[in-house]
């Protein structure tokens, strides 16, 4: 064995005792290669191991579990949090997921109960090392029980308290409990209106009531109140990042890559992954070759009309842009829902009409001033103000038909918006330039 995985050891066993995060150690992994990072494994300890594991990416996870023997790794699921076990047991194929489950012993039936669940929803993500205490129990011995439970609690700031079936009556929080006299029991300091999801509720709907409510943690419950487990903040954060990264990529019309990281990704299959809304945006630019090829007389005609294409079809592209990106993103954010969403509409068509008034007088101005024919500046002028005004609907419209059908509307925002707001665009300009072509030669 290399003379370098014994220092790394020490290193990484020395760095934890003394308090180092585990995650700042991870770049002393990747010196590695998979052969090395045997031996390493060899040479830590089980909590060791899943203190690396846990601050990996998921994809980084499934490969260095798949590293360790085969006698050792149920040992290691063990040790670690059981949402973060889940997640690694969620990524790894049916058939080593089977194998394992049954050497788990005690936590067979918890990671079963957990997998139910689907991997984006609030069962998914939660975890069952959380605290719970009956109502009546006093706050001294809570306080007692709460030292002896803590160790092995994914979070201590809140106590939940639960009835005789575990149903979630109240929540404290660890500053309520201490500053409570003796003697007092845990329902009388209590808050009883509890901010709960339940367990098949999305992810980013979980995120939404953690950020709305400011919490640490969120019990999840079932139908009956029963408390299933908790979500804690550090995963909130993960599932942010996780839902932001998607919709940037559906945003750009890039997909989405996933199981890789960023810098990892296979190059045919990011592209596989972009060409679909890639050959959307062709058929929209051969569309509007037809569009022009249709007014190619005109064009013959009035030269000049040409060069205010890019123009037109610029302001129109981005004022599209800019509507989809804040409806999407104000779908994403709870921000718009409801009622809101049509409301939202008509202020959005107000915007655009402001705003393709005004730049509809300034390429106007423009025009005039350029080629001294006031034709042309009516045209242009007008041309702006209607592709402007109907990109802002477009942009608003198109995402809010998808988010009615239930389809996520950063998909269809991008390259699909777009596209349809230049064959609208060419045809309201051409359209305009017939109208007036008598006064524009």
């Amino acid at each position: 064995m290399s003379l370098l995985i014994p220092r790394l050891s020490a290193q990484i066993r020395r760095s934890l005792e003394e308090g180092v995060h585990p995650g700042d150690l991870l770049e002393l992994l990747d010196r590695l290669d998979d052969r090395e990072k045997e031996g390493l494994l060899d040479l830590l300890s089980d909590a060791e191991v899943a203190a690396l594991i846990q601050e990996m990416e998921q994809f980084e996870q499934v490969s260095l579990f798949r590293l360790l023997r085969r006698e050792r790794a149920p040992a290691v699921l063990k040790t670690m949090a059981s949402d973060d076990a889940v997640d690694l047991l969620g990524e790894l194929s049916a058939g080593e997921t089977a194998a394992l489950l049954p050497l788990v012993d005690d936590d067979t039936a918890k990671f079963s109960g957990l997998l139910k669940y689907p991997e984006e929803s609030a069962g998914g993500i939660m975890t069952t090392e959380y605290i719970s205490l009956p109502a009546d129990l006093p706050v001294e011995e809570a306080i007692s029980r709460l030292r002896e439970i803590a160790p092995q609690a994914e979070t201590i700031y809140y106590v939940f308290v639960v009835d005789e079936e575990n149903r979630l009556t109240g929540v404290l929080s660890l500053r309520d409990l201490i500053a409570a006299p003796d003697g007092t029991p845990l329902k009388e300091i209590m808050r009883r209106n509890v901010i709960s999801v339940n367990a098949v509720v999305d992810q980013e709907e979980v995120a939404r009531v953690v950020a709305r409510y400011d919490l640490l943690a969120v019990p999840v419950v079932d139908e009956s109140d029963h408390l299933l487990g908790i979500i804690t903040f550090d995963d909130i954060i993960d599932v942010l990042e996780q839902e932001a990264t998607e919709d940037i990529y559906r945003l750009a019309g890039a997909g989405e890559v996933t199981g890789v990281e960023l810098m990892e990704a296979p190059a045919f299959r990011v592209a596989w992954h972009r060409t679909p809304w890639l050959l959307l945006s062709m058929l929209g630019g051969i569309m509007a070759g037809y569009i022009m090829s249709v007014y190619e007389s005109t064009l013959e005609s009035i030269l000049v009309l040409a060069f205010f294409i890019p123009v037109i079809m610029d302001m129109g592209g981005n004022v599209s842009t800019q509507s989809s990106t804040i409806f999407v993103r104000g779908i994403a954010t709870g921000e718009i829902e409801g009622k809101e969403i049509w409301r939202y509409f008509i202020r959005e068509v107000k915007v655009g009409l402001f705003m393709g008034v005004l730049f509809g007088l300034l390429v106007a101005v423009a025009a005039l001033l350029w080629r001294g024919n006031p034709a042309l500046g009516l045209v242009v002028g007008i041309s702006m103000t209607a592709t402007i005004s109907l990109a802002t609907i477009i942009g608003t419209l198109v995402p809010l038909f998808f988010h009615q059908v239930k389809i996520d509307p950063a998909i269809t925002s991008g390259p699909l918006v777009t596209t349809i707001k230049d064959i609208t665009g060419l045809l309201i300009y051409f359209w305009m330039a017939t109208l007036f072509l008598d006064y524009l030669c």
